[in-house]
C-alpha cells in the first residue's frame, strides 16, 4: 500500500510568471513551512567508536613503531573527520493528509494518504517520515512511516489504514528526520499539515434490555413499581368508591357480587432519575492482554446500553465520569437528551480511549459529584474494580444516600501467579459490596444485558 522507501516523485512545477516571482513562492513555501515546524537537533554518535579506535591504532603503532598500525589510524581518523563534516539539512517540507471517511463506524478500516514535498533549496539525503497516527487507533495495514531522499521540489507519498474506534481522533505532527551524508548528526522537525486530520466514531447506542434499578426514587410516572396506589398496570388493591372515581376503574364483579361500589387501585409506577458512573482513572484502562478492551471501553459500550435502555423506559438518565477530566451530563430524557448522551459517550475527553495522564484528587471529585447529583438519583457505577478506591467510593455514595450498583466488566487474567491474585482481590471487593447491600454485577464470557438479566433473577423485586 505504501510507495517503498528511497522511491520520490518528482512535484509538479507550479506556474510561474518568472524568476523573481517564482523565487519569491518558493522563499514563501518555505518560510511557511518553517512555521509549521519545531526542530531538534542531536549527534547520534554512530562514529564515536571508529574516533576511538583510530586513535588508539596511531598510538599504539607508535609506540610499537610500526607503520602498518599508524597508516590504519590514520584513515581512521580521516573517516572521523568526515563524520564531523557538514550539519542536518533542514526539512522544509509542504505536507498534506487526507482520510478515506471523516465519520467511520466502529471497526471500519480508513485509509490515511500522506504526501511531502521538498520545497527547501537542499536535497534531503537521509529523510524518515512518521505520522502522527492517534493513540487510540490501531494501524491495520502497511507502515505508517516512510524513509527516502527528496531532492528539491521532489515529493513522496505514502499510505497506510487505521482501524476505527469509539472516540475523536485527531492526527498529530509529521515527524520529520533528516541526517547529513555521514549520518553523524540528525534533525528531528515536527510538521503540521496545513489541513488538521480527525477522524469522529461515534457508535449507535443499543438497549441493553432492564436495568437492575433499586427501590423509588421520584414522583413522576415511570416503570419503577412502587407500594402506592395510584396510576399503572398492576392490580394493588381495593378501596370504598368515592364520588369522581373514573368509571373504568370500578369493581364491577364486587358491585354484581355484593351490590356495593368499590374502587380499584392499581400499584403506581415511577420514573426514576439515574446518573450511569463510568470509571475513566489510568487504572481502569487496564485488561486481560494488550490487543483487549480495556476496562474503560468495556464500561463505556456497556454505559451506552444503559443509556439507551433507560431512557426507552421512561427514566431520566445523567452521565459523569471518574477521573482527572470533568465531564457532566445532567439527567434528562426526550430525543435531544438522547443525542447529547451518545455523544458524550463517544467522544467526550474523559472518556477518551487512552488515559489522559493527568493527576487525579479523588476528594475534589467526590465533593464536586455530590453537589451536582440529584437528590432523588440513584447511581449506575461502571468500574473494573481494579484497585481498592473504586470500592471505597462506591460505599460512599451509598452512604450519603444515593443507590448505587457497581456494574463490573472483568479484565483480569489468570495466567501468572501475580495475575490470579490480582482477579482474587477483585472478586474479594465484590463479596464485601454486596455485604455491605450494594447491588454488584459482572461480566466477562458473557455479555453485559446477559448478565444483568442473570442478576436480576436473583434479587427480589
Amino acid at each position: 500500500m505504501s510507495e517503498s522507501g528511497g522511491s520520490a516523485t518528482d512535484g509538479e512545477p507550479a506556474e510561474r510568471g518568472g524568476a523573481a516571482e517564482g523565487g519569491g513562492a518558493a522563499e514563501g513555501a518555505e518560510a511557511a513551512a518553517t512555521e509549521r515546524s519545531v526542530r531538534r537537533e542531536a549527534e547520534t554518535g554512530r562514529w564515536d567508536g571508529v574516533r576511538g579506535a583510530a586513535l588508539a591504532l596511531v598510538g599504539v603503532g607508535v609506540v610499537a613503531r610500526r607503520p602498518g598500525l599508524v597508516l590504519l589510524g590514520a584513515v581512521g581518523v580521516g573517516y572521523a573527520l568526515y563524520a564531523g563534516v557538514g550539519e542536518a539539512p533542514a526539512a522544509a517540507l509542504d505536507v498534506t493528509r487526507t482520510v478515506s471517511d471523516a465519520t467511520p463506524e466502529p471497526g471500519d478500516e480508513v485509509t490515511v494518504a500522506v504526501r511531502a514535498r521538498n520545497v527547501g533549496d537542499a536535497s534531503l539525503a537521509d529523510l524518515r517520515l512518521v505520522d502522527g497516527v492517534p493513540p487510540g487507533l490501531e494501524v491495520v495495514d502497511g507502515p505508517a512511516r516512510v524513509a527516502t531522499a527528496l531532492r528539491p521540489g521532489a515529493a513522496v507519498a505514502f499510505e497506510y489504514a487505521v482501524r476505527a474506534s469509539r472516540g475523536e481522533h485527531e492526527w498529530e505532527s509529521v515527524t520529520a528526520i533528516t541526517r547529513n551524508p555521514s549520518g553523524s548528526r540528525e534533525r528531528t522537525t515536527a510538521i503540521e499539515p496545513a489541513d488538521p486530520a480527525r477522524v469522529v466514531c461515534t457508535p449507535e447506542l443499543a438497549a441493553g434490555g432492564d436495568l437492575p434499578l433499586r427501590g423509588l426514587t421520584t414522583r413522576s410516572h415511570g416503570r419503577m413499581p412502587t407500594d402506592v396506589g395510584g396510576a399503572g398496570v398492576e392490580f394493588h388493591a381495593t378501596r370504598e368508591y368515592r364520588r369522581g372515581d373514573p368509571l373504568k376503574r370500578v369493581d364491577w364483579n364486587r358491585r354484581a357480587r355484593t351490590g356495593e361500589l368499590a374502587t380499584v387501585e392499581l400499584r403506581e409506577e415511577r420514573a426514576a432519575t439515574v446518573v450511569l458512573l463510568v470509571d475513566a482513572r489510568d487504572t481502569a484502562y487496564a485488561a486481560a492482554e494488550p490487543a483487549a478492551e480495556t476496562g474503560v471501553e468495556a464500561s463505556v459500550g456497556a454505559a451506552g446500553q444503559a443509556f439507551r435502555a433507560l431512557l426507552d423506559g421512561g427514566d431520566r438518565v445523567g452521565i459523569a465520569a471518574l477521573g482527572p477530566v470533568d465531564c457532566w451530563l445532567a439527567p434528562g430524557a426526550g430525543t435531544a437528551h438522547a443525542a447529547r448522551g451518545r455523544e458524550t459517550l463517544a467522544t467526550d475527553p474523559a472518556l477518551a480511549p487512552t488515559p489522559s495522564g493527568d493527576r487525579f484528587y479523588r476528594s475534589l471529585w467526590l465533593r464536586r459529584f455530590r453537589r451536582r447529583l440529584p437528590a432523588d438519583a440513584q447511581v449506575l457505577f461502571f468500574t473494573p474494580l481494579v484497585d481498592d478506591a473504586a470500592a471505597s467510593l462506591a460505599r460512599r455514595i451509598d452512604a450519603h444516600g444515593h443507590l448505587v450498583t457497581v456494574l463490573s466488566p472483568d479484565v483480569t487474567a489468570s495466567g501468572t501467579a501475580g495475575e490470579r491474585l490480582v482477579g482474587f482481590e477483585r472478586r474479594e471487593r465484590l463479596r464485601e459490596l454486596r455485604s455491605a447491600g450494594i447491588r454488584a454485577v459482572e461480566w466477562g464470557g458473557e455479555s453485559f444485558p446477559v448478565a444483568v438479566a442473570r442478576a436480576t433473577n436473583r434479587w427480589s423485586p
